[in-house]
């Protein structure tokens, strides 16, 4: 651990998915209740569609661990978000195709992507498509139990396959107080068999505001040196560093004018260029939801289709301002 690194961090908010919008209006009164006008009065920033280029499926919420700031708090009792099957992942696929819709990349996230039990039909149905496919994993059992099909499939689709692990902190302190006492070591194993059998594999780890990013990068490097690992820890998609998620703490509403006040585009933002496709509980079929880390609020729910739900997303949540505009977040590669 380098001098400066934290050496603990603070308790989380606990709220559930299904609490955090009731517990963030309390504590923000006024902020975040018309989808159109802030609670200044000024209207709303919106963001247009600009071209789908990437389309995400959660896989399901359900998660082999429990994190400490879960971006959509998945965990081993979280069924909120069903199993998403192969053929329904393949419907999107056939609409695009149909549509010619841009898709360039397909996401799975989840949930851990590889508990779910058609992970690999769902994997080889999108790169038979001809997409560039990004699989999000925690590195442990349930991606490590698929490792020989996931040797076939690399073998067969290796350009196109990408995965990346969450890798909290380069510290195994740190990573282990968001993720658990058992995850560090299950992830070092995942990171170094993926390298010595030629994946495409990038990391994910979350900024931590009493380290400078470059410290965080220097601790990475440090770290997939140590276990030889060739990857680049100063490039921002080998290495890729998401903003913290503090629901406790406040954030602005995102206005109209705040565009130019902030120097930011529209278009910088994901749900400019993606969509993510998610399966309720219960439901009969999967919808459209405009972001990846609001998978349950009416007012994202873009609906059944991918060329239907190409339309303006109001910014009317703090996801909006904490992730995408203040924090410079992107789930893109």
């Amino acid at each position: 651990m380098t001098a400066n690194a934290p050496l603990s961090r603070s308790e989380p908010d606990s709220a559930t998915a299904e609490e955090l919008p009731e517990k963030l209006l309390e504590k923000l009164p006024g902020k975040f209740r018309d989808a159109d006008v802030a609670a200044s009065g000024e209207p709303r920033a919106r963001v247009g569609p600009e071209a789908l280029k990437t389309l995400w499926f959660n896989t399901g919420t359900l998660c082999n661990i429990t994190c400490r700031n879960c971006y959509i708090d998945s965990s081993p009792s979280n069924d909120r978000l069903a199993y998403i099957s192969e053929a329904e992942v393949r419907r999107f696929l056939d609409e695009i195709a149909a549509e010619n819709l841009p898709v360039e990349e397909i996401g799975l996230t989840g949930g851990e992507p590889f508990m779910n039990p058609e992970i690999m039909a769902i994997l080889a149905s999108c790169l038979e498509h001809g997409f560039r496919v990004l699989v999000l994993s925690n590195g442990m059992k349930p991606m490590m139990r698929h490792k020989a099909a996931l040797k076939e499939l690399n073998a067969g689709y290796g350009g196109q396959l990408v995965i990346r692990l969450s890798v909290d902190h380069y510290t195994p302190q740190l990573h282990m107080e968001e993720r658990g006492p058992e995850s560090w070591d299950p992830v070092i194993e995942s990171m170094r068999w993926l390298s010595e059998n030629g994946f495409i594999m990038h990391v994910a780890g979350r900024t931590y505001m009493d380290e400078p990013e470059d410290s965080l990068r220097n601790g990475y490097a440090g770290l997939f040196a140590a276990n030889g690992v060739t990857l680049d820890a100063n490039d921002p998609v080998s290495l890729v560093l998401f903003p913290e998620m503090d629901k406790r703490e406040d954030v602005p509403e995102i206005t109209a004018a705040c565009w130019n006040m902030l120097g930011v585009s529209p278009g910088d933002v994901m749900c400019a260029t993606s969509r993510m496709v998610v399966k309720p509980e219960g439901a009969e079929a999967p919808h459209v939801m405009a972001c990846t880390l609001i998978a349950h609020e009416e007012g994202f729910d873009m609906g059944p289709t991918l060329s239907g739900s190409l339309k303006e997303v109001s910014l009317n949540h703090p996801h909006c301002a904490r992730f995408c505009v203040l924090g410079g977040g992107s789930c893109r590669r």
